[in-house]
């Protein structure tokens, strides 16, 4: 499961109050010194705490000064809301704001280092940063049946080939507008736990065998009705030969969600769905132990936790206006 690690607050009030004493008793100046050590042993204490891909740990000046960078996992997702807000930017792309707020997403594999942002309003372009930090990948063994996907044959493979280059020019899709609000609904109801996202997959002991899982895995009984989480249009829907009967829809807004294994496909490309549409139903096809709902989304083309869109998003950790 992963779990976000939100932006800590109140460091400031816990420094003041352990130093307190001290001002009174060695002066300002040595006051001053002891407040410094508390900070960098507070700010020692912060890094020293680890986050799951998909989390974000940021120094406390984050919060207050758009320019201090705040550190984050590869996966997450970073908003800056001002009103008045009319367009944002990072790493070469551009984009409509929602609701006039910018949300800047982390890609899953995105190298350690960091990014600016832009904000456009009313008062101009505003910028900021963003510190992406390193991150390791947990080892999750999975032991596949006897089934086409645990030993693919040189067809499956060149099967598979297709089917990558076939996903892949939806990445290249111009924007259109954005037919979705935050949160998202969920794709099924109930939801369970998710589990896998940011986790290294290793399918029946075989290292060559190795991917970093992208998406969110929701363990359910087949047959349970799969819903859209927007109004949305379906850009492909078919079998693929790892992903199984798999539906993708495009929100708009340069936001993708992905559904994959489902044991039918409702929809058709070309088809405009609305929130809470049918689309599938929970199975087991393609590369699967059991019956599951595997939900994906691509944002920006960043692969990100689908579980902070899910959210109220203003849990979502923010650069401060």
């Amino acid at each position: 499961m992963v779990t976000i690690v939100h932006v800590l607050a109140g460091m400031e009030r816990s420094i003041a109050s352990r130093t307190a004493g001290l001002t009174l008793v060695f002066g300002l100046v040595n006051a001053a010194m002891v407040a410094t050590t508390l900070v960098a042993q507070v700010r020692t204490d912060l890094n020293a705490r680890p986050a799951p891909p998909g989390g974000l740990r940021a120094t406390p000046s984050a919060t207050t000064s758009p320019a201090a960078p705040a550190e984050v996992q590869p996966g997450t997702i970073v908003r800056w809301s001002v009103p008045g807000t009319t367009r944002c930017g990072m790493a070469g792309r551009s984009w409509l704001a929602v609701q006039e707020t910018c949300y800047y997403p982390i890609d899953l594999l995105r190298p350690p280092g960091v990014i600016t942002v832009t904000r456009q309003g009313a008062g101009g372009v505003s910028r900021s940063k963003i510190s992406v930090a390193a991150t390791t990948f947990a080892d999750e063994a999975i032991t596949l049946g006897d089934i086409p996907q645990a030993a693919p044959s040189p067809a499956d493979l060149r099967k598979d080939a297709q089917d990558q280059a076939k996903v892949a020019r939806l990445w290249k899709r111009p924007d259109r507008p954005a037919q979705f609000t935050l949160p998202l609904a969920a794709p099924t109801t109930p939801l369970p736990r998710a589990e896998g996202f940011g986790s290294r997959y290793i399918f029946n002991g075989n290292a060559a065998s190795a991917e970093i899982h992208n998406g969110a895995d929701y363990a359910l009984p087949a047959g349970t009705r799969v819903v859209a989480v927007a109004d949305g249009r379906v850009v492909l829907a078919e079998e693929l030969f790892f992903a199984g009967n798999a539906v993708f829809i495009d929100h708009g807004g340069g936001l993708t969600t992905m559904y994959f294994h489902l044991a039918n496909i409702a929809v058709q490309s070309g088809q405009d769905v609305r929130k809470g549409d049918a689309i599938g139903a929970v199975g087991s096809t393609g590369r699967v132990t059991g019956p599951h709902l595997h939900f994906g989304v691509r944002w920006h083309g960043a692969r990100v936790n689908p579980g902070l869109l899910m959210e109220d998003p203003a849990k979502i950790p923010s650069i401060a206006p």
